[in-house]
C-alpha cells in the first residue's frame, strides 16, 4: 500500500529523561492505528512529532508530497470571540456546507445542541472540545490524528465518531491515528495498535482485543515480565473471551490460542460469593426509590422512578448529557431530597461516591500521600489476600517516592486512582462511580476493574466508557424522558431507544428534520406538508450519498487503471461527469426544499 507518513530513528529526550530512542515506524493508505500506553510514556509526544508540531532530538519524519494532515491535540486553541458556526464551517457559503451530506452529518453527530451564533467563549470545556473536533472533521485530510477525542463525548457521540471514521475514506485509503483510553472505540476502528512503552513503540495487529492476546503471548515468552502484570492481562483476556466474544471475532488472531491461554482462568467475578458477602454486610435492604421524582422549580427532571437496589447489584446508568444521571445519583446518595415519591434506605448502608470533581481531595491537597494513608486502616483484602495501603497504592501504578508527594502535586490520572483508593479504604458497602475512567490509561483501567471484581458491595456506575460499563457491571438502566428503564439488551438497546427518541422528537419539532442548526420553521406550511417535505428531503440525501460513493469508487478505479489506456480513462471520466451532474441537480432540489422549510 502507498506510504503516507513515517518516522526514522526518532530520538526525543528532556533534561530529566529519555522519551524515545531510535523509533522507526510508518503509516500507509488504509491504516487505522490506535496508540496506547501508560500516562506519561510519550503517546501525545509521538503524535506531535508525526504531525510536525514537535521536533525530535534526532531522526526525521517523512511525509508523502502534498500530504494533508489534520490534528486534534489536547490544547484548546479556539478563538473565544468566534461563533460556533464560523468555527465549524469557516467562510464557506451556506449553500456549500448545507449541501454537503458529510458536513451535515458531522454537525448532527457532534454539535446538534449548540446554537450556530453562540460565541465560543461562552461554551463549556466539553462543548468547546466537540466544536474543535467538528471543525477538524469537516476538512479534507489524507491523514487525521486525534488525541483523546472521546473525552467529553457521550455514548452516542462516541458511537457516531466510530462510524464516521470507518466510513470517512474509501477502503484502503486515508490514514487514521488516535490516542485514546476508550477500549471499545479502539476495537471498533483500529486495524493496528501501537503500544508506547520503555522508549519504544511496539506494533500489534488489530484493535484492543487482539492487542491483549498478543501482549499476553509476549509476556508468557519473556521471563523478564513481572508475573503480576501477566496474570492481570490474562484475566482481562478471559473477560474478553467470555463477556464480549463479538469483539474477538473481528481481529485476525487464533481463537484456539485464546482458549488455551484462558482455560484455567476463572471468571473475573465470583457472583455468588460476592452476593453472599454483600448480603452479609448490607442485609436485604439497600436503597428503594418509590415513585420518586425531582424537579428544579418548574423543570421536572425525573418522575415515577421505581427501583429496588439489591445487595451486590452491579448496575450502570446510561443517558444523554443533561438527562438527569447526576440528579439520580444525588437522590440515591441522599444529597438531594425527592420532590415527589420517597426514598427508603437500609439501616446498614454505608455509601461512598467517586465524583468527577475530586471533592474528596479538596481538603487534603497540602497533605502528603503517606500521611493521608496513615489515617485509614492498615490492611485491605484483594482476592483473599491482605494488602497494606502502600502495596495497594503501588498496584494502582504509584512509585514509592509518590508517598512523599503532596496530594495536590499528583497528576489528573494519579488523583483519580488515589481518590478510588481512599473510597475503598473507607469500607463502604454501596459505591457510586461517576465517570471513573476519566484521565486513566488502559493499564490502570484494567487494574481498577480488577480491584472492583473483588469488591463485595452494591456498585452503581455512570460512565460514557462503554468497555468499562460492560466490564464491571452486570446490568444497565437508562434515563429516557425522565423515567428509568431497564436495558436487557445493554448498550446496543440504549442506542436503539435513543435513536427512536430523537426520531420521535424530530417529528414534532419544526425545523429539526434536516438535522442542521435551525432558526425556526415556516408557519405557512401545515404539519402534513412539513412531514412530506422532510420525507422527500431524506430521500434526496440518500441519493446524494449514493452518488458521492459511486464517484469515489470510480476515482479509485481511475487511480488503479493503466494511464495509457485512454479509452478506459475516457469512459470513466464520462461516468464521473454524469454522476456529478446528477449530484448537482440533487443538491439544487435539496436547497429548494430546505428554503421552503425555513
Amino acid at each position: 500500500m502507498a506510504h503516507l507518513l513515517g518516522a526514522e530513528n526518532l530520538h526525543l529526550e528532556y533534561p530529566n529523561r529519555i522519551v524515545f530512542d531510535s523509533v522507526s515506524l510508518g503509516i500507509n493508505e488504509g491504516d487505522r492505528i490506535g496508540i496506547v500506553g501508560r500516562n506519561g510514556d510519550g503517546k501525545s509526544s509521538l503524535l506531535a512529532m508525526l504531525a510536525g508540531k514537535l521536533e525530535p532530538y534526532s531522526g526525521r519524519v517523512t511525509r508523502r508530497t502534498g500530504l494533508r494532515m489534520g490534528v486534534l491535540d489536547q490544547s484548546d486553541t479556539l478563538d473565544p470571540e468566534d461563533t460556533v458556526g464560523h468555527t465549524v464551517v469557516g467562510d464557506r457559503e451556506e449553500y456549500v456546507w448545507a449541501g454537503d451530506p458529510k458536513i451535515r452529518d458531522i454537525i448532527a453527530g457532534l454539535v446538534p445542541d449548540l446554537a450556530w451564533d453562540t460565541k465560543v467563549g461562552k461554551l463549556s470545556g466539553g462543548q468547546r472540545r466537540r466544536v474543535a473536533l467538528a471543525a477538524l472533521l469537516v476538512g479534507d485530510w489524507d491523514v487525521i490524528a486525534l488525541d483523546e477525542p472521546t473525552n467529553h463525548l457521550d455514548v452516542e457521540g462516541i458511537t457516531w465518531l466510530a462510524n464516521h471514521v470507518k466510513n470517512r475514506w474509501p477502503k484502503n485509503s486515508g490514514g487514521f491515528l488516535v490516542v485514546t483510553h476508550d477500549r471499545w472505540f479502539l476495537d471498533e476502528v483500529a486495524t493496528a495498535t501501537w503500544e508506547v512503552h520503555d522508549r519504544i513503540v511496539e506494533p500489534f495487529e488489530g484493535g484492543y482485543a487482539a492487542y491483549v492476546l498478543q501482549r499476553v503471548e509476549r509476556d508468557r515468552q519473556s521471563a523478564t515480565i513481572e508475573a503480576k502484570r501477566q496474570n492481570l492481562m490474562r484475566k482481562e483476556l478471559a473477560w474478553l473471551r467470555r463477556g464480549a466474544p463479538a469483539r474477538t471475532s473481528k481481529p485476525k488472531f487464533r481463537i484456539e490460542a485464546a482458549n488455551e491461554l484462558t482455560a484455567d482462568v476463572p471468571d473475573p467475578r465470583n457472583k455468588l460469593e460476592l452476593s453472599r458477602l454483600a448480603t452479609a454486610r448490607l442485609g436485604k435492604d439497600v436503597v428503594d426509590l418509590l415513585d420518586a421524582g425531582f424537579a428544579y422549580g418548574d423543570n421536572e427532571v425525573l418522575h415515577g422512578i421505581e427501583w429496588h437496589i439489591a445487595p451486590g447489584e452491579r448496575t450502570a446508568i446510561m443517558g444523554a448529557n443533561g438527562a438527569g444521571k447526576s440528579t439520580l445519583l444525588g437522590l440515591i446518595a441522599g444529597a438531594l431530597t425527592p420532590t415527589s415519591g420517597r426514598i427508603k434506605r437500609g439501616k446498614t448502608v454505608q455509601l461512598a461516591m467517586l465524583d468527577q470533581q475530586f471533592s474528596q481531595l479538596e481538603q487534603i491537597g497540602e497533605d502528603k500521600v503517606r500521611d493521608v494513608l496513615a489515617e485509614y486502616r492498615t490492611t485491605y483484602t484483594v482476592d483473599g489476600k491482605d494488602m497494606t495501603p502502600a502495596q495497594l497504592l503501588e498496584r494502582l501504578g504509584f512509585a514509592r517516592e509518590h508517598l512523599s508527594s503532596k496530594v495536590s502535586e499528583l497528576s489528573g490520572g494519579q488523583r483519580r486512582r488515589f481518590q478510588l483508593l481512599l473510597v475503598l479504604l473507607s469500607e463502604p458497602n454501596v459505591l457510586i462511580l461517576d465517570e471513573p475512567s476519566n484521565d486513566v490509561d488502559t493499564d490502570m483501567l484494567t487494574v481498577m476493574e480488577d480491584l472492583l471484581d473483588s469488591w463485595p458491595g452494591t456498585l452503581i456506575v455512570v460512565s460514557h466508557d462503554r468497555y468499562f460499563v460492560e466490564r464491571v457491571t452486570d446490568q444497565q438502566y437508562a434515563i429516557l424522558n425522565g423515567t428509568l428503564r431497564h436495558l436487557p439488551g445493554g448498550v446496543d438497546e440504549y442506542l436503539r431507544l435513543r435513536d427512536e427518541e430523537v426520531a420521535a422528537h424530530s417529528e414534532v419539532e419544526s425545523g429539526s428534520g434536516s438535522q442542521l442548526p435551525a432558526e425556526g420553521g415556516s408557519s405557512a406550511l401545515s404539519g402534513a406538508q412539513v412531514h412530506a417535505l422532510r420525507k422527500e428531503l431524506s430521500a434526496i440525501e440518500r441519493k446524494m450519498d449514493k452518488a458521492t460513493a459511486k464517484i469515489k469508487k470510480i476515482h479509485a478505479k481511475m487511480a488503479d487503471a493503466d494511464q495509457s489506456d485512454y479509452e478506459k480513462i475516457g469512459k470513466l471520466n464520462q461516468d464521473v461527469q454524469a454522476l456529478q451532474d446528477e449530484a448537482e441537480e440533487l443538491e439544487m432540489n435539496w436547497l429548494e426544499i430546505s428554503e421552503q422549510l425555513e
